[in-house]
């Protein structure tokens, strides 16, 4: 399948965050990324035959996040010819930048192979309505290639069906790979239904890609620190403007799945004290207006809501 791609890159010095966040176990170290940011946006021709759960796959993002992303498009039939958004740039979550960090909101699994360099990003499938993934700070306990999966007895009451356990291959929804948490029950695993990553479908499990459980599985070694946050808003400075990324919470990521839109949103005095923090002593040229569509859009990529070139504006006029 062929694709015509340009790029938007943004080649940027830019301002460090730094970041924690309290674990149960013990206190993270406070680490500073470089950039508060990875990657760079990404847009795409359609061809006749494509669907954004393939389209997604190919650059590895979601299905949530391509629909939010692309809100006018039909999911299943773009139509040759349309011009689809690619969302591969992402603010850091706030969160220690070590190890695995996962922010259920964006359904996206970040790993730093170093504490402060930049992470690699997947996309993962996590828990459905009543069975969400638990937040938190835990650890790899341990690895295993091939897994057995054993339903649970919960799992065994709703579908009577289900076998005793189920062995390694195709057929396995554990996939090829899975890493076991100190989450009782929960592993970030492979999966044989690959058109369930990007969406809220497990019982609180992480799933990952087949291509993308291998190299996870081969990086990250028993004792690796997870982090799991829930950070549906995330803002930073990227030179000289403040991005805003909003992504629909956990409660609103079906909705968006099936209409591409949300019912409208108010911002949380959370919401507000993380943009104003973020924002430090620009705080006086935040466009309240635009943040206020930023956040009912809830699009999952950053966009620009103040600028340090207003301030400077904003100080000789005074």
């Amino acid at each position: 399948m062929k694709y015509t791609i340009s790029l938007i890159s943004l080649s940027l010095s830019l301002f460090s965050i730094s970041v924690s966040i309290a674990a149960p176990v013990e206190k993270p170290k406070i680490v500073k990324s470089e950039k508060p940011y990875i990657g760079q946006m990404q847009y795409m021709t359609a061809a006749y035959e494509d669907t954004l759960v393939h389209i997604g796959r190919e650059y590895g993002i979601g299905f949530v996040e391509m629909r939010a992303a692309n809100p006018t498009v039909d999911p299943w039939l773009p139509g040759a010819g349309t011009r689809i958004v690619i969302p591969t740039l992402n603010i850091l979550p706030d969160a220690p930048h070590q190890g695995i960090v996962i922010n259920l909101a964006e359904m996206r699994l970040y790993y730093y192979k170093t504490p402060n360099g930049a992470p690699l990003t997947f996309p993962i499938g996590i828990g459905r309505d009543g069975l969400k993934t638990p937040l938190g700070a835990t650890s790899v306990t341990r690895k295993k290639a091939d897994p057995t999966w054993t339903p649970t007895e919960r799992m065994r009451k709703e579908d009577p069906t289900l076998p005793a356990f189920v062995p390694p291959g195709p057929d396995n929804p554990m996939g090829s790979h899975s890493l076991y948490l100190g989450f009782p029950t929960i592993a970030i695993h492979g999966t044989n239904k690959p058109y369930g990553i990007g969406r809220r479908v497990s019982s609180g499990c992480i799933r990952m890609f087949p291509e993308d459980i291998t190299q996870i599985f081969q990086m990250a070694p028993v004792g690796t620190r997870v982090t799991v946050v829930d950070q549906p808003i995330k803002a930073a400075w990227i030179e000289d403007k403040l991005f805003l990324e909003v992504h629909p919470t956990q409660e609103q990521a079906a909705v968006m799945e099936h209409e591409g839109s949300i019912p409208d949103y108010q911002l949380s005095e959370r919401d507000l004290s993380m943009i104003m923090r973020v924002a430090g002593k620009n705080v006086q040229t935040l466009d309240w207006q635009k943040i206020r569509k930023v956040v009912k859009e809830r699009k999952g990529y950053p966009i620009p809501i103040a600028s340090k070139a207003d301030a400077e504006i904003i100080k000789t006029v005074q």
